[in-house]
């Protein structure tokens, strides 16, 4: 299970074109677009029995971002090969600093809440291709633009060909203001 921002299948389309040149160069395994996004907070394995609870430190992180920050705003402008994880990643630079934010508060609630995520520092990625052993030189990157105004709670499981992600939940950021009378 894990936090992510989830895009619509539009803008993992235009980040999976605009990453096209340089994850054919990388020689790795292309991540298919449908499963482009950006990991909050990782939080392995969750019994069945805690998913109400989750749902609930979500629902009120969710509640608690300042509306002046929604929508996030992600914009890609450049490739990164990553050794270590083997994986080539576009990264984003960030308006505001609400993303990290964000995965900040959920990684903290979740570790408050008896959860056991993964406490690495965050930084906002997609993986566009795994499996990279060595890549010289990323090429250019068209900026590629990503507007959120939720976050979801994925399940990933593995299929024949890779992971498979479903949405178990989403969080709406957008709040309504109530109207004075």
């Amino acid at each position: 299970m894990f936090f992510a921002l989830w895009p619509d299948e539009e803008s993992r389309t235009a980040l999976a074109a605009a990453s096209g040149k340089g994850v054919h160069r990388c020689g790795g395994r292309p991540v298919p677009a449908a499963n482009l996004h950006v990991t909050l907070a990782f939080l392995g394995n969750v019994p069945q029995a805690q998913l109400p609870q989750l749902e609930r430190l979500a629902g009120e992180q969710a509640a608690a971002l300042p509306l002046e920050s929604v929508p996030l705003s992600l914009t890609f402008a450049r490739l990164a090969h990553w050794p270590r994880q083997q994986i080539l990643c576009a990264i984003a630079t960030e308006e505001g600093g609400a993303v990290h934010a964000l995965a900040a508060a959920l990684r903290d609630a979740a570790t408050a809440g008896g959860f056991h995520p993964d406490l690495k520092p965050f930084r906002a990625h997609v993986t566009v291709a795994r499996k990279v052993a060595h890549f010289a030189h990323a090429p250019a990157l068209r900026a590629v633009v990503w507007r959120f105004a939720a976050f979801a709670l994925l399940e990933s499981r593995t299929g024949m060909h890779g992971p498979v992600y479903s949405v178990v939940e989403s969080y709406s950021l957008a709040k309504t203001q109530k109207v004075r009378e």
